[in-house]
């Protein structure tokens, strides 16, 4: 992840700081140690600590934390969460951009904590999408991770998705599926997005190996699982969120992926405080 994670960290402290930190030049014009608090303002899921800490050790690799929990923990509101210590120059520098990630992250983590609990013991894998933040992706598919949900491909290198517009391009569904069968690595799965029950039984036949329902109603997709019979693995999706999303838990697809586990959380507030000089 640091290979992905410190150029997007750099362009982030580069886009707070296009010259000076003018605040903290004023009130520091000699720099000396300090040291502050990471404290939560809400209950949730933490994750992304190692990135928050990292927009400091970017800016001074001599900044020091002591972690008092980690990714994945269960937080509470006014819980100290770390202690920062090193130039009081770098902790104002770099605390914006710190918080946001981690405020970001931990938010996503939550809100796909709640969702993952709403689908236990029913057998279904929740996933996420690509409707992530630019430039943010890395760390918001790991939120997801570190929350409980599973990640869907990457990016488009990552695996074959035929959606409405691929099967438009194409001419029809089997076409897309045999175009794509005969260009992809024979290692890749071909996941075909569908959006009626004649586009169903066509990519069965056509031997898609993920049929993604799409934007079906609750009798649609009931019929559309009963229709493939377990002949291909099976995705629903579109609009699906934690208020809704226990309605699809009879359905028996293996699959619910849910833009909202990255475009709709909120955020989870946090708080670096008591800077004082040691």
């Amino acid at each position: 992840m640091k290979l992905q994670a410190d150029p997007l960290i750099l362009q982030a402290l580069r886009e707070d700081i296009t010259d000076e930190d003018v605040s903290t030049n004023a009130i520091m014009p000699e720099d000396c140690q300090g040291e502050a608090e990471l404290l939560c303002k809400d209950d949730g899921i933490i994750a992304g600590l190692d990135v928050f800490a990292r927009a400091f050790t970017l800016l001074d690799d001599k900044t020091w934390f002591e972690f008092f929990a980690k990714d994945g923990d269960e937080v509470k509101k006014g819980q100290k969460l770390a202690k920062v210590v090193g130039s009081i120059r770098v902790i104002l520098s770099a605390e914006r951009v710190g918080l946001n990630y981690l405020q970001r992250m931990s938010g996503i983590a939550t809100y796909t904590r709640q969702t993952v609990k709403l689908l236990e013991g029913t057998g279904i894998t929740l996933v996420d999408t690509r409707k992530t933040t630019p430039n943010m992706r890395v760390f918001e598919k790991y939120a997801v991770t570190v929350g409980g949900g599973k990640n869907h491909r990457y990016n488009l290198s990552d695996g074959v998705l035929l959606k409405d517009n691929h099967i438009g391009a194409a001419g029809s569904v089997s076409k897309a599926i045999a175009m794509a069968k005969a260009y992809a690595p024979f290692v890749r799965k071909i996941e075909v997005e569908t959006e009626t029950l004649d586009m169903v039984s066509e990519a069965v036949e056509a031997g898609a190996d993920i049929i993604m329902l799409d934007n079906m109603d609750h009798d649609t997709m009931k019929k559309a699982v009963d229709l493939i019979a377990g002949r291909a693995e099976i995705e629903c999706s579109g609009n699906v969120t934690k208020e809704n999303i226990t309605a699809l838990a009879d359905l028996g697809v293996d699959y619910i992926s849910s833009g909202a586990l990255t475009h709709s959380a909120p955020i989870l507030d946090v708080s670096l405080k008591h800077l004082h000089r040691i």
